[in-house]
């Protein structure tokens, strides 16, 4: 496989403008040996602490340990096809804190790269009485904000390629032949979803696991994504997924291997499942008469929350102050920020004892 490089920001960003400035005679080059520049972006998000940043790191063959995510982080790969090519560029965005940050989708996506955009969606098998609400949430804001950047009008001003790339900006459209393609609502970007820590959800009943797959199947199916089930501790595993996120970062070829056993990593590639092979929702101790659902999206939550009741805890509290977190220790910074923060408090305690002495007229 070929070695991704990990160049510094600043490497990336001159390798840019290079790129830019010679863009024409480039592709022309290009299209002559019978090679395309790539410039794609995939975006990360998920669970909270549901392994993402692992994930990432494995996929950039980076061998070091894991740190939280704080808010949005970037970083990128570049992977060359051959001797004398250019490097194909992969922007990669990783979202944390779960959904408390969902607003942040906005950053990523934009009326730029929304064609060669691509999500990766992971999801704790460890804990799915969150994983629901993960899912729709985090799903429905990257949806809502594709929605809007499609909808902005083009700008005055544009060059001809600034056009073209607002133009194909379209919602993505899956192909005649895909299965179930008229009762499915396919996510308007490529989608891969990926259910982390396997190794745990092994542990939990054959009951509850069959209705975590067969629901992951069917929302997998419906929003025309990928699906793949990792173990950090697999190389096998962590190795496949590897596989899928090459395939929407750098348009290497589709796998093609299947697995559809409960009691083993899932891995089906989108258009390789249908909603006959998935089955119904498993309902042995549900009426589901009495669900009341609004179309089979709905009626699938709804056994889903019954296995799995959804805990109503916020996460916004959970953040952590990026101020006190050692790994973004600056020694200088830190100590004017606790001088002026003394001030500061200084400043109040005056004050408020102004404002006590203050006599006020009848």
């Amino acid at each position: 496989m070929p070695k991704i490089s990990s160049d510094t920001l600043w490497d990336v960003a001159a390798a840019e403008v290079r790129k830019r400035e010679n863009r024409a005679d480039a592709e022309e080059d290009c299209e002559e040996h019978g090679h395309l520049l790539t410039d794609r972006t995939v975006f990360f998000m998920g669970s909270k602490a549901g392994g993402k940043t692992t994930i990432l790191l494995r996929f950039l063959d980076r061998d070091e340990a894991p740190k939280p995510t704080l808010a949005l982080e970037y970083t990128f790969g570049r992977r060359a096809r051959g001797h004398n090519t250019p490097k194909d560029v992969a922007h990669l965005w990783e979202l944390g804190g779960g959904i408390s940050l969902s607003d942040l989708v906005q950053i990523p996506i934009t009326a730029d790269n929304l064609s060669t955009l691509s999500v990766v969606l992971v999801l704790d098998l460890s804990k799915p009485n969150a994983m629901w609400e993960t899912m729709e949430r985090l799903l429905g804001s990257a949806r809502n904000h594709v929605d809007k950047v499609c909808s902005l009008p083009q700008k005055t001003g544009e060059s001809i390629s600034s056009k073209q790339q607002r133009q194909n900006r379209v919602p993505r459209v899956l192909h005649k032949d895909y299965p179930d393609r008229e009762l499915i609502s396919p996510f308007p970007v490529p989608l891969l979803i990926i259910g982390s820590k396997f190794d745990i959800f092994q542990e939990l009943e054959s009951e509850k696991r069959k209705v975590i797959c067969k629901t992951l199947r069917f929302v997998a199916h419906f929003y025309g994504a990928s699906l793949i089930f990792t173990n950090s501790k697999s190389e096998g595993t962590m190795s496949k997924a590897r596989s899928f996120i090459n395939q929407l970062a750098f348009g290497t070829e589709k796998p093609k291997s299947i697995s559809t056993d409960p009691s083993k990593p899932l891995i089906i590639p989108a258009g390789l499942d249908s909603l006959s092979q998935i089955g119904p929702p498993v309902t042995s101790d549900i009426d589901i008469g009495a669900l009341h659902a609004k179309n089979p999206f709905d009626l699938w939550k709804k056994v889903f929350e019954r296995v799995f009741p959804p805990k109503n805890v916020e996460e916004y509290t959970e953040l952590k102050d990026p101020v006190k977190d050692p790994q973004y220790s600056e020694p200088l910074i830190d100590s004017m920020r606790a001088q002026k923060d003394q001030e500061l408090e200084q400043y109040k305690r005056q004050q408020a004892k102004s404002w006590k002495s203050l006599e006020l007229d009848p």
